[in-house]
């Protein structure tokens, strides 16, 4: 992301009387957080925005009761198909914005923001920068190109992007520029501890008993350097559970000691396998995950996979092994 294509993105957003936002599907807090931290900005400087992701139907998890701005939210049913101006938030790839994709095509303007290294090159104006913690710290540059004072509403949902996407401002891609822009936002005045709890300590029952089968079923593959273990779609009808109650499972898989790379795979409604994987550092998983079609950043990445857990374990270990060869 360059100058130019910044102070751009500002001028276009400044004087658009209406703008369409959208993230991804199955959005986390940095897809939620960048959409409507932005729309909120927008809206305060008098303009019309409309938000959407592509799950039908427009399910949001518990969470992001937390973020302000839910009511600008639409089904991709009522999205505008041919908007004069989209901006789409944290997609790493065309795909995943699913049955927006038609009006990002039919955009008169479209504004691509994101951090992930395996982005893959749509936008007429391209925000794109994979060192970057997140795509909200990417938006508050944007906020600033824009111009006018950050509001509480903004700051609330870009934080939640970066602390989660930082993982708590753990992960290799946290800054000294990722912690100053937290803590510019930290200054407005929203609930942090509430926040905090919400995002991380607020699971269902279910979501334990999924973690229970889980772990129960963990497999270690040391000469692969490997952990993984995997949930069907059967577990979460047993357990009474939402997708999104094992959305957090790979941040306990990947704490085992000794193996560089953790996988957790759990079943779709359509019967394929979203994969997500992590690694302490030894190891590439976007460029793994890039050869299924899949993508994110150097140590954490995913993809959908045809196969069943066995095949699919089999098939990403060769690709593990196929980096250790070359180096």
């Amino acid at each position: 992301m360059n100058d130019e294509d910044l102070a751009r993105a500002g001028a276009v957003l400044r004087d658009a009387p209406e703008v369409a936002i959208a993230c991804h599907v199955n959005p986390d807090a940095d897809a939620l957080g960048s959409m409507l931290g932005l729309a909120a900005h927008l809206r305060s400087r008098g303009a019309q925005v409309t938000c959407s992701f592509p799950n039908e139907p427009l399910a949001l998890p518990g969470w992001a009761a937390m973020l302000p701005g839910s009511e600008l939210l639409v089904e991709p049913s009522a999205f505008p198909q041919t908007p004069a101006v989209l901006v789409t938030c944290d997609c790493a790839s065309f795909d995943r914005l699913g049955a927006l994709g038609p009006a990002a095509e039919a955009a008169g303007e479209l504004i691509w923001i994101d951090h992930h290294r395996s982005n893959d090159g749509f936008g007429t104006i391209r925000l794109v920068d994979p060192t970057a913690s997140s795509t909200c710290e990417l938006v508050v540059r944007l906020l600033d190109a824009i111009g006018g004072p950050i509001g509480d509403a903004s700051a609330l949902c870009l934080y939640a992007g970066i602390v989660t996407d930082t993982g708590r401002f753990q992960y290799e891609a946290t800054s000294p520029e990722t912690l100053r822009v937290a803590a510019r936002l930290r200054e407005h005045g929203f609930d942090h501890a509430r926040l905090s709890q919400a995002l991380f300590e607020d699971r269902r029952v279910a979501s334990l008993r999924l973690t229970a089968v889980a772990l129960d079923r963990l497999r270690e593959e040391r000469e692969a350097d490997l952990v993984w273990t995997y949930l069907t779609q059967a577990d979460l009808d047993a357990a009474g559970a939402e997708p999104s109650d094992a959305d957090d499972l790979i941040d306990v898989i990947r704490t085992v000691r000794g193996a560089d790379v953790a996988v957790f795979l759990k079943q779709q409604r359509d019967g394929r396998f979203k994969v997500s994987v992590r690694s302490r550092g030894d190891h590439d998983v976007a460029a793994a995950a890039a050869g299924f079609g899949g993508g994110g950043h150097r140590l954490a990445a995913g993809y959908t996979s045809e196969h069943g857990p066995a095949v699919t374990i089999e098939r990403l270990r060769a690709a593990l092994e196929g980096q250790s060869a070359v180096a």
